[in-house]
């Protein structure tokens, strides 16, 4: 017989890169003794990268066994019919020490046909920022692929790049064939597509410590490239207390914005799991199936099959995302 489902907690895989640093241990608890910690993958159904749960009976199964045994209870039944024995999202913490290089995602057309993946639609939350930080989101100008392969050719691509300062709260909705990256001072939170595919197209004539550069990929990137500039990408919200706030909704996830002090009555009535990020303080998630408590820095997944649940807390805030 099947243990029943409730709040599910993973270990969270902590990936070092050359642009990371600490604050993912200072601020969000990461436990790891490196001073390059660049992500932390909170919920993962990659390849060579899939999450294991941490807490109660299911402690120790991986989210793909899951998927295999709880089908439907655990996504919803129509994420089941779409997706299968595959979880559709990847959600991440980032620590930007350094400059990310710049990059964009393939559709899900060309990923499908070049790489066997699904695209890479993806969205940030800033959860701190130092002092003058930014993110390159798109062109700050029109550009054709002549006039940008002639910037990369005289490595003047940032003149054509968009520079957006950033602060704590702020977020973005990062298309496929968006070209992106975020800079040195920011620490966010990435909802996006199951998908490990980027496209490198300039990475600041950066090596590594043997001398080596990391692979560019321009000759897949430029049929890629979304050229037109279009400036959607900052995403406004409304931030009235103790409900759910839509940010993004996409045909690949809902984000929504909870500021939280009180306790909340809550009904999943999407056909969905949903996921909770807490970006600040603390929150009892209660079920009939038992109670987790999430900080500032972890993240909870919440099985379909659960509909009715409640969120408590002093004060506290949380994104919520479901399919």
């Amino acid at each position: 017989m099947q243990k029943p489902l409730y709040p599910l907690k993973f270990n969270p895989i902590l990936k070092d890169k050359i642009w990371g640093g600490e604050k993912l241990s200072k601020y969000l608890n990461k436990v790891s003794t490196s001073n390059q910690v660049g992500e932390s993958w909170e919920i993962s159904d990659v390849e060579g990268d899939t999450s294991v749960v941490i807490n109660g009976e299911l402690k120790g199964q991986s989210l793909k066994n899951l998927l295999k045994d709880y089908h439907s209870d655990l996504v919803g039944e129509k994420n089941y019919e779409q997706f299968g024995d595959k979880f559709p999202l990847l959600i991440k913490f980032i620590d930007a020490k350094q400059d990310l290089s710049i990059q964009l995602h393939p559709n899900d057309k060309l990923a499908a046909e070049r790489h066997n993946s699904f695209g890479k639609t993806e969205m940030w939350h800033v959860m701190q920022a130092d002092e003058d930080s930014n993110l390159i989101v798109g062109f700050n100008q029109k550009v054709t692929p002549e006039k940008y392969l002639q910037h990369l050719e005289n490595k003047t691509l940032t003149e054509i790049l968009n520079f957006d300062k950033v602060e704590k709260g702020d977020t973005y909705f990062i298309e496929v064939g968006r070209v992106h990256a975020i800079g040195a001072g920011v620490m966010l939170a990435e909802i996006q597509q199951t998908s490990d595919i980027t496209y490198r197209v300039y990475d600041w004539d950066r090596v590594d410590d043997q001398g080596n550069a990391r692979e560019l990929h321009n000759d897949l990137a430029i049929d890629a490239i979304d050229f037109n500039m279009k400036d959607d990408f900052r995403m406004a919200y409304s931030k009235t207390k103790n409900q759910s706030n839509k940010m993004v909704s996409c045909q690949y996830f809902t984000t929504n914005y909870i500021q939280i002090d009180s306790e909340l009555e809550k009904k999943n009535s999407y056909d969905s799991f949903i996921i909770y990020i807490c970006v600040d303080g603390k929150v009892e998630v209660n079920t009939v199936n038992g109670s987790e408590t999430i900080h500032k820095g972890e993240t909870l997944l919440l099985p379909a099959a659960i509909k009715n649940y409640t969120l408590k807390a002093h004060q506290a805030q949380l994104l919520e995302v479901y399919v």
